[in-house]
Parts: structure tokens; C-alpha cells; sequence
């Protein structure tokens, strides 16, 4: 049975203890020591208008991570490609595949990533969803060798064929993934729900392409490593915390970690915070192997794409460790 992969998805958070250029710097020191536990990619998101996030401008924090690295790969997870024109962001991730060759990914993601006031700020309009399908051919063309008579060049992208994934929420991305040929990311890690049906979807309609032969699924899943379950338990308060404030237009920086989250959200901030969250993985080495293990036998998944949300970066370094040391595990026993 081949190894299923770890992978990290970092959100560069910003917090009530550390400005962005510490958030970044952290980014790039959890990938020095992710590419020594055996993770195969470190990526990192867009998002805009977020103070407690600093990877707004995407391209330029990989090359950041990029270069504080030797072996792992790094890329986003995602673009939200409605926000540029695909000729922008091949020129900026041909440029990264040039200065670091075989180590670059791009994820695409087809919503803006934002509230609409910001949408308006990017130059954007929301219609540019409806163009995503067109939009991630194009980004292929200039990823591709030059053809004779191509009067538009992406420069310098052109031959370094960097490798396109498909990112969603539905079951959208499932079908655009699968008839186009590429990998695909299902974001479990925020919405849960149509997490077995977009794979299946994937699966069923997955047509082999000059990228990729077969289906490829990765599976995004907070986990939250520490030595007990309880220390586990409040560590993850700080998510929780964090979803909270999505629900209450209250988004700001990361919030160290507190003894009972009941005494911070109501029963219905509960509810919907626990929705968005439900596939979590909070616990012990024991407690994280046995989930890993099990979302693993569940879903099929290739890949499992990690959020450990955790306010002390030493503290996060530990979660990821013991994460990895956790599947290693599985590996050890054959399984």
C-alpha cells in the first residue's frame, strides 16, 4: 500500500504577539523543519483584507518560503484566479518555477477569497467566476513550450509547465478537476459536508491528461497535535475562536488559547463554528494516528493537506512534528 502524503497548508497568521514580518518568517521556519519531518508540500493561501493574515501577496511569500528550503515543494493553496488576469499570475509563477525548478505549485481556486467591497479594491468583478474554466486553459497555454505563431508569451513561464491543481468547497472544482485531468483539493478542513460526494464526483469523472494519469485527491484537515488530549483540546481553542469571529464580522488578529471556549462563543456560534469544523483532528499522538487512519480509510485520499492552527509557533512546530511522527507510524506497521 503506497504512503499516503503529509502535506501543510500554512495561513502565515498574524497574532496578538507577532506583526506579519514574524508571521512570515515563522512560515518559512515551519517549512525548514517540515521538509525535515518528511512533508511533501508547504503551501500558502490568498486572502485579502485579513489583519491576522500575511499572505495577501501570495506569489512573493512562496518565494520567501522558497528560499529558506531546499527540497519541499511550495506553491498556494490557492490563487483565487478570479482576482487576476492568468497571464499575471503565469509570469509571477514561472518566474518562481525559474528560480526554483521541480519545487513550484499552484492551486486555483475559483471564489474571490474576499468580501465584495475588497473585490471592488482588486479591480475585479465577481463575473469572473464564470470565466474560471477558460481562465485556468489560458494559465495552461503559458505554462506550456511556446507554439509557433503565439503572439502572447507569459514570461518567463513559458516551458516550465507548473503543475495546476483544482481547489474547492463543492462539488464544482470535483467536476472541473476531473474533466480537465488534474489534481484536486477539497477544503474539509473549513467545509465538511460534500467531502465524500465531490470525491466520488472527482473520481467517476476523472479523464487522464498530459499532466496526471490517474486521480489525484488531497484532503484538507485541521489536526492538532500535543502530548495529552486536553493540552490538544485547548490549544484548539484558538481556531475556534477564530471561526467565531468569522461569524460575528469581528476578523483579527490569532488569539492565544483559552481553558473553557464555552465562556466565548453563544450555543448558536457553537453550532455553526463546530459545522465548519467537524472533521478536526484534536489530540494525543494515539488520538491523531487513530483519526488520521481513519480519514484515510474513509475518504481514499492520496494526500491529506494539514492546518494545525496553533498560537505558540514552538508549540505549532510541535504539533507537526508529532503529526508526522504519528503517520510515520502507520507506515512502520505496514498499514
Amino acid at each position: 500500500m503506497l504512503m499516503v502524503a503529509l502535506s501543510i497548508l500554512d495561513l502565515v497568521r498574524v497574532t496578538e504577539e507577532t506583526d506579519a514580518r514574524g508571521a512570515l518568517d515563522n512560515a518559512r521556519d515551519l517549512a525548514a523543519h517540515a521538509e525535515r519531518w518528511g512533508y511533501r508540500r508547504f503551501w500558502v493561501a490568498e486572502h485579502h483584507n485579513m489583519a491576522g493574515i500575511a499572505s495577501a501577496a501570495t506569489s512573493v511569500v512562496i518565494a520567501h518560503i522558497a528560499a529558506g528550503t531546499r527540497q519541499i515543494r511550495v506553491g498556494a493553496g490557492g490563487i483565487m484566479l478570479p482576482n487576476h488576469a492568468p497571464i499575471v499570475i503565469a509570469e509571477q509563477f514561472g518566474t518562481l518555477a525559474q528560480l526554483h525548478p521541480g519545487r513550484i505549485d499552484l492551486g486555483l481556486g475559483r471564489a474571490p477569497g474576499t468580501d465584495q467591497v475588497t473585490v471592488q479594491a482588486l479591480r475585479r468583478s465577481f463575473l469572473g467566476s464564470d470565466t474560471f474554466p477558460q481562465d485556468v486553459l489560458e494559465l495552461q497555454r503559458y505554462f506550456a513550450p511556446v507554439q509557433p505563431g503565439q503572439r502572447v508569451q507569459a514570461v518567463p513561464a513559458a516551458g516550465t509547465n507548473v503543475p495546476l491543481w483544482i481547489l474547492g468547497s463543492s462539488t464544482y472544482g470535483a467536476h472541473l478537476a476531473g474533466e480537465f485531468g488534474l489534481p484536486y483539493g477539497f477544503a474539509s478542513h473549513f467545509a465538511p459536508e460534500l467531502l465524500l460526494p465531490a470525491l466520488q464526483i472527482y473520481r467517476q469523472r476523472f479523464k487522464p491528461s498530459a499532466q496526471l494519469e490517474r486521480p489525484h485527491a488531497m484532503v484538507g484537515v485541521n489536526i492538532i497535535a500535543a502530548p495529552t488530549d486536553e493540552e490538544a483540546r485547548r490549544l484548539a481553542t484558538t481556531q475556534q475562536m477564530s471561526f467565531t469571529n468569522i461569524f460575528r464580522g469581528a476578523r483579527g488578529l490569532s488569539r492565544p488559547p483559552i481553558d473553557d471556549i464555552d465562556t466565548y462563543w453563544t450555543p448558536t456560534e457553537k453550532m455553526q463554528a463546530m459545522g465548519m469544523l467537524a472533521r478536526s483532528i484534536i489530540g494525543s499522538p494515539e488520538t491523531v494516528k487513530s483519526g488520521i487512519d481513519a480519514l484515510i480509510a474513509e475518504t481514499g485520499a492520496d494526500e491529506l493537506m494539514i492546518v494545525s492552527d496553533v498560537y505558540d509557533h514552538a508549540l505549532r512546530l510541535r504539533s507537526f512534528e508529532i503529526i508526522a511522527a504519528a503517520h510515520n507510524a502507520t507506515a512502520a506497521a505496514g498499514q
